[in-house]
């Protein structure tokens, strides 16, 4: 439709401008300048306006001209019987200048609404009347006009029904209706407007909720039709009353639409393709190896023998300081190996639910046999579902023993293939350089088994690996793009943080132009520095993902501000009741190796129709941060048997709400777990810890016992409260203080940063280096 403008309608109809603004400023919104585009709405407003003030007085009026010698304009205002209410009649004045004929020509439309055959002029076709007074006039570009206004519009105002006015065009001019012959038209007419509304019915788009008064706006029917529907059906909504779309949608279809669900489409969607490749585009890609293992055991050896380069050498103790991402040639095919610190990285990444890696190696050292961090790693591996490859090192040594290795794993799931299972088992050195080029050999071939495939033929996206800010570049990410190709310039959005990418490099350092999948590279650019583990996204619109980074920041902070919902006994059978829980994870850690298998056992015999109760993690010693990571990211509940959590591992499970339970006899926690899950648990007791006091240093008094010298290191001790030692995270004693003393004084209680002399009851093999730690039992008000 042509463009339609203020001015232009007031030329039209013969009117100032200034009517037209006033009409609009009254009923709709006041325009800009005489130069506006007039919308529908608007167009309709203002013919509605101007043909309740212009009414016709009969069909005579129209054609009195034709029958005169020299025509004239006629008395009264004249209007073509096929206009309806939507198009206004012209002015007494107006009818007789050619404005009045553009302005018809625009609005011709509903008079096709209302005839079997649509006429192309808007007179009879063996009368011509000629209302201009003068001048030629182009009637091509008029009939041109009609012909493109007569479409889609015209159907829109035909399901408007009852709205608008028609009048007969088929009786002869100077005929006059009776009362009665008007409304037997009248009736005609709105017969032929409910079949042409039944022929094509109005399609309406509603969402999940919407107000009555946006469903009577989109179904093009008054507010009080709606609402009266509504209490037809049982309904009492006011206009500003939100609905849901099922009673929404029995509303339209009874008032005749059609219905169709309004799709939402967020920011998220429209901005990042998440959309699945086509097997066709798919291309094999390099496979992502992390390397695991217990500190010392030559993890970033195995990869220094790998890419021939001296790495291990300029770290401090033998401990990898840093996150690295590097991609070696293996017999002409690249593979991506991830240095990681420990497991630490490889927890946090995998809390955030990025499976980034393909293969794990663990690495084993032969003279060491599996230790604690190994067992975590095996662990982690497995949770997140990926071959491991198990690299028995130190083989050199003359203490080393494969086969006690071998022996070890089995223990742990991992059944060698010599010994008729399916985990690959190769003996390395990594210092010397023996079996490498097996194990190499053996990844290879794992991977091709995998069949890992990429397209690089569409945006780049992937994981971040680290972050970190720079004092020169700024922030600055090491990126592992896994699906697409990342170009220089492109914008990317990672979690929080968004940007363009400025520069990139290599794991070399060396600058490149794209990055494909599979390809870790170094890049600055970004706004912040974003978490390890966030995915990224090259996007094209800057503006929108600026706009959803907002967004993020915002729901971070509210959900920062809400309770997390984690597992706990006490909500645990109102989960398995409302069918959320499935599965009870469980990390048990205890002083010794038989009683994590005891309790491991035993909690396992546990498991019900309703429940699984499955241990992904046991291991000896004090509960430490990466059990907290490890409980974090699996929704699992921590159980503790004669060990304490250290502080940092206190904090992380306050902080991300991780549920520890501490026992000393195996039957209690039985029990308790049991209860939870028949829904009978009800603790009447809760320990509540007041501080940690450190030993430093033993006095033997006769007749009183061991005193400990002792350094609060945080909360307070208090008098009457009980006491556990603790001595390398295990729990050696419980009991109850005997004296607390602040030099010769007693004393209530002594806060942090202070020292104090205690004794305990009926124990004195205190040393220095313990750690006293005051708790009491409060009771939870029912």
């Amino acid at each position: 439709m042509e463009k339609y403008r203020v001015h232009e309608v007031a030329k039209d109809f013969g009117l100032p401008t200034k009517t037209i603004t006033e009409i609009l400023t009254k009923y709709v919104a006041a325009p800009k300048n005489h130069m506006q585009v007039l919308s529908d709405h608007e167009l309709s407003v203002i013919f509605d306006y101007l043909t309740q003030h212009n009414q016709v007085s009969g069909i005579q009026a129209i054609f009195a001209d034709t029958y005169q010698a020299q025509p004239k304009a006629p008395e009264t205002p004249a209007k073509p019987a096929e206009k309806a209410a939507e198009k206004p009649a012209a002015a007494p004045k107006q009818q007789a200048e050619a404005p009045r004929k553009d302005a018809a020509s625009k609005q011709q439309e509903p008079a096709q609404s209302a005839k079997p055959v649509q006429p192309t002029t808007r007179v009879p076709q063996k009368k011509i009347v000629d209302t201009r007074k003068g001048g030629d006039v182009n009637l091509a570009k008029y009939d041109e006009r009609l012909e493109d206004l007569g479409g889609e519009r015209g159907q829109r105002m035909q399901q408007k029904g009852g709205k608008e006015k028609f009048r007969n065009n088929q009786r002869k001019g100077g005929m006059t209706f009776s009362n009665k012959r008007k409304q037997d038209e009248a009736e005609k007419m709105r017969r032929l407007q409910l079949e042409i509304a039944k022929k094509a019915p109005v399609k309406v788009q509603i969402p999940d909720e919407i107000s009555v008064g946006e469903l009577a706006s989109r179904m093009k029917k008054t507010g009080a039709e709606v609402v009266k529907c509504l209490m037809k059906n049982g309904v009492m909504a006011s206009l500003s009353q939100m609905i849901d779309f099922d009673t929404a949608a029995i509303i339209a279809e009874e008032m005749g639409c059609k219905v169709e669900k309004e799709v939402v489409v967020t920011i998220e969607e429209k901005l990042i393709d998440v959309s699945e490749d086509r097997p066709e585009d798919l291309v094999p890609r390099a496979p992502v190896v992390v390397v695991m293992g217990h500190v010392d055991h030559g993890k970033t050896s195995l990869l220094d023998a790998v890419r021939n380069t001296n790495v291990a050498a300029g770290e401090a103790g033998g401990i990898t300081q840093h996150i690295g991402a590097y991609q070696v040639q293996i017999n002409g095919k690249p593979i991506t190996f991830l240095d990681t610190p420990g497991h630490e990285a490889f927890t946090s990444m995998r809390a955030r639910g990025a499976m980034i890696t393909d293969i794990a190696i663990l690495m084993v050292a032969a003279d060491d046999g599996i230790m604690p961090q190994t067992v975590e790693s095996i662990n982690h591996a497995k949770a997140a579902n990926i071959p491991i490859i198990v690299a028995i090192n130190k083989i050199d040594k003359e203490n080393a023993n494969p086969d006690r290795v071998l022996q070890q794993l089995t223990e742990y799931g991992l059944v060698p293939e010599d010994w008729g299972g399916d985990t690959i088992c190769c003996k390395i050195s990594a210092k010397k350089n023996i079996g490498i080029d097996n194990l190499l050999e053996n990844l290879v071939l794992l991977a091709e088994i995998q069949e890992l495939k990429a397209n690089p033929n569409r945006a780049g996206q992937g994981t971040v690996i680290e972050a970190r800010l720079d004092k020169g570049r700024g922030p600055v990410a090491t990126l592992l793009v896994q699906n697409g190709t990342l170009k220089q310039g492109d914008i990317i959005i990672a979690g929080t943080a968004v940007g363009r990418v400025r520069t990139m490099l290599d794991y070399k350092g060396n600058r490149l132009t794209e990055a494909g999948p599979s390809v870790p590279v170094e890049i600055a650019g970004l706004s912040e520095a974003p978490t390890a583990g966030s995915p990224f996204f090259a996007v094209a619109d800057e503006r929108m993902a600026r706009e959803l980074v907002e967004q993020r920041k915002a729901e971070e902070k509210a959900k920062a501000a809400a309770p997390v919902q984690k597992v706990s006994l006490e909500n645990l059978f109102d989960q398995i009741q409302a069918g959320e829980r499935k599965e009870l994870a469980l990390i048990v850690k205890a002083d010794v190796q038989g009683s994590v298998e005891a309790v491991k056992s035993s909690l396992e015999k546990l498991s019900n129709d309703e429940v699984n109760v499955r241990v992904i993690h046991g291991g000896v010693g004090a509960i430490n941060e990466s059990d907290v990571m490890l409980a974090a990211s699996s929704n699992a509940i921590i159980v503790g048997f004669n060990v304490r959590p250290d502080a940092a591992a206190r904090d992380g499970a306050a902080r991300q709400n991780v549920d520890m339970r501490m026992y000393r006899v195996i039957y209690d926690c039985i029990d308790e777990i049991t209860a939870a899950m028949k829904g009978m648990l009800a603790p009447k007791y809760r320990e509540v810890v007041l501080g940690h006091a450190e030993v430093r240093q033993t006095y033997k008094v006769s007749g009183v016992g061991t005193i400990a010298g002792c350094y609060v290191q945080d909360g307070k001790i208090v008098r009457s409260c009980s006491v556990r030692v603790v001595r390398d995270g295990i729990v050696i004693h419980e009991g109850s203080l005997a004296s607390l003393k602040r030099f010769k004084d007693d004393a209530k209680e002594v806060v942090q940063r202070f020292e104090c002399g205690l004794t305990i009851e009926k124990f004195n093999d205190i040393k220095e280096g313990d750690i006293i730690e005051a708790f009491t039992m409060e009771e939870i008000p029912q």
